[in-house]
């Protein structure tokens, strides 16, 4: 997703490849992504069949307007190379890809899947969930120039794991890393979603989270469940205040009588022509949205 990619991001749904009847069933949820997954969420004895079924599902389509992406095991792993290779040729938009230590990693995740004779338009989504791609953040995303990188993935559970960090409610510890995430994404044009939250039954905790995440600037957030979806979308998609407002900066900058004028006083406040782009941003948002 480059800077210019107005295409909704905000839920971001994980489904396990090993489960046909969840597979079937994100036909018809409301998300806008859906990750469907080979690595967490599939046993070690179940991941040669996932494999399978994911290629099967994704080919026989259906999945209307959300968009697919396939998260394989990392290439140190018996299965990683075979999850790539068996996606060459599958439907999908992106590879997310785990366990990510650095831009040398970026470097060989892309090369390989151009020597498998991945299209051009399949990008390559990455997971930040080590302290070592923590630390290599600006680096990472510096390859989206020569590389298929589109998108950082936070993956929090195993940061928590590997650090020892509390995952408290507002997820004070974590905040600095996930401003870094959405600094670096915005850099070099490219997506930024939010770590899954692991409260199923708690919606003020999901609700809250993505609050969080839209205040930080990122695009979206990564879930688990398909309750999530409905109050992340409702967060991430642009309020009806926030629609008529840009509405009315483009109104003002269109109107013929302040041609010329880069900045305009609008509904009390001052408007200048960034703020020009970003209402035109929230529209053509809006627009997507609605018109999925």
């Amino acid at each position: 997703m480059r800077n210019d990619d107005v295409r909704p991001l905000r839920s971001v749904l994980y489904m396990p490849a090993s489960n046909a009847r969840a597979m079937d069933k994100a036909r018809g949820l409301d998300a806008d992504a859906l990750v469907f997954d080979l690595e967490d969420a599939v046993a070690p004895e179940a991941k040669v069949d996932a494999r399978a079924r994911l290629r099967q599902e994704v080919a026989r389509g259906g999945f209307g307007h959300r968009r697919l992406i396939a998260r394989i095991n990392a290439l140190s792993t018996e299965w990683g190379a075979l999850d790539l290779a068996a996606l060459a040729c599958a439907p999908v938009e992106a590879i997310l890809a785990p366990k990510v230590g650095g831009e040398a990693d970026v470097v060989r995740l892309s090369r390989e899947m151009d020597r498998l004779g991945f299209p051009a338009a399949t990008g390559l989504w990455v997971m930040i969930e080590t302290p070592a791609a923590v630390l290599a953040l600006e680096r990472i995303a510096a390859t989206a120039g020569s590389t298929r990188l589109a998108g950082l993935v936070l993956g929090l559970n195993d940061l928590a794991k590997d650090t020892g960090m509390e995952q408290t409610p507002g997820r004070e510890g974590f905040v600095p890393i996930m401003v870094n995430a959405v600094l670096a994404a915005r850099a070099v044009g490219i997506a930024v979603i939010d770590g899954v939250c692991n409260a199923i039954d708690d919606p003020g905790r999901i609700e809250g989270e993505a609050r969080q995440a839209r205040a930080l600037g990122f695009d979206g957030k990564s879930l688990i469940h398909p309750a999530q979806i409905a109050p992340v979308n409702t967060v991430f998609a642009p309020a009806e205040a926030d629609i008529e407002e840009a509405r009315a900066i483009i109104a003002a900058f269109e109107d013929p009588d302040n041609a010329g004028n880069g900045a305009l006083r609008v509904n009390g406040k001052m408007a200048e022509l960034l703020h020009l782009t970003q209402a035109r941003r929230t529209i053509a948002r809006a627009a997507a949205i609605a018109g999925r």
